[in-house]
């Protein structure tokens, strides 16, 4: 996609030219045609989007761009049926045009419990480590950060993300079709990282603190957020198959235990600013992502509970910073 030639510049002015390169040869087969069976379908749908050109895009208190009278000649309900193309939508909520895109995270209220606690962006550079759709960078953007780069291996969010980036064409603000491992070692040119819902998928949770550390400046801040249970330093819960359904889930560690990896791993001014117990408010199925959500995840006699038995989702957000 000729969208990441903004990207290649930023990398080069951040004195990252092998990697510049390396991205120039590889991401044209990432987002081929034959890679993935859907793909066909979204890149024909993505140029079926009306070409709208607008003024109005509000990215600090939400994610918000042109308004309904702006769709001249296509109708909202025209415009959802192209949108729903890109199902299931699941960060977010986004609206475009004046359609409300209702994914199944309210992922502004994550948003909102961590924004108080983190560095101020305006001006940083920032890493977003398994972003989604990249609704968190959009509003990374509305908070002054001066780049933004998120990953993620899941083509239909990177979809998304350039269903977004069609009306908005920010050059300061790209998604990679790519996991933390496909980064290159040593990167060191982040002001921010964050890691949000990824550390519980990791096998190697340490490992992955470490990929995370290096990947930052020294002095840049880690924003961590991650499933934890209740318990001392000791306490780490690993389950026994599935965990809420998912079967990629290894490593639950207490607020005590997770405090002494990322210690162990190097960082310091360790904080944990928030912990909060997923709500079926907070995560659910909606006309936009209609497959199965949290409710199904818990056990329908207690809510404490997954439906394996397992304590129910507890989240926390960490902060820290590399030497």
């Amino acid at each position: 996609m000729n969208s990441y030639r903004s990207l290649y510049r930023e990398l080069e002015a951040m004195e990252q030219h092998c990697w510049s390169q390396q991205l120039q040869q590889t991401l044209p087969a990432k987002l081929a045609l034959e890679s993935h069976g859907k793909m066909a379908e979204w890149q024909a749908a993505l140029q079926a989007l009306p070409k709208i050109q607008t003024s109005y895009v509000e990215l600090k208190d939400k994610v918000e761009i042109g308004r309904a009278e702006e769709l001249a000649g296509v109708s909202p309900e025209e415009l959802t049926a192209q949108l729903q193309k890109f199902h299931p939508w699941r960060k977010g909520p986004y609206t475009l045009f004046g359609v409300k895109i209702d994914t199944e995270w309210r992922s502004d209220w994550k948003w909102d419990r961590l924004l108080p606690h983190i560095q101020p962006l305006a001006g940083r550079r920032v890493l977003d480590i398994g972003c989604g759709n990249g609704y968190h960078g959009w509003r990374m953007r509305g908070e002054g950060a001066e780049f933004v780069l998120g990953i993620d291996p899941t083509l239909v969010s990177v979809m998304q993300f350039h269903v977004v980036q069609r009306y908005l064409n920010d050059a300061k603000h790209h998604l990679l079709p790519l996991g933390i491992e496909d980064l290159p070692p040593a990167l060191a040119c982040f002001d921010s990282v964050f890691s949000m819902g990824v550390l519980y998928h990791r096998r190697s949770p340490l490992d992955h603190l470490l990929e995370l550390k290096a990947c930052l400046r020294p002095g840049g801040e880690l924003i961590l957020e991650t499933l934890i249970v209740d318990g001392d330093q000791k306490t780490i819960f690993m389950p026994n198959g599935r965990y809420a359904k998912m079967r990629n889930v290894w490593f639950l560690p207490s607020i005590a235990a997770l405090t002494l990896w990322l210690q162990r791993c190097g960082f310091k001014n360790i904080a944990c600013v928030d912990t909060n117990r997923t709500s079926t408010e907070e995560q659910r199925t909606t006309a936009w992502m209609e497959f199965e959500s949290l409710t199904d995840f818990l056990d329908p006699h207690d809510p404490m509970q997954t439906i394996e038995g397992d304590p129910a989702p507890l989240r926390a957000i960490f902060t820290a910073t590399r030497p």
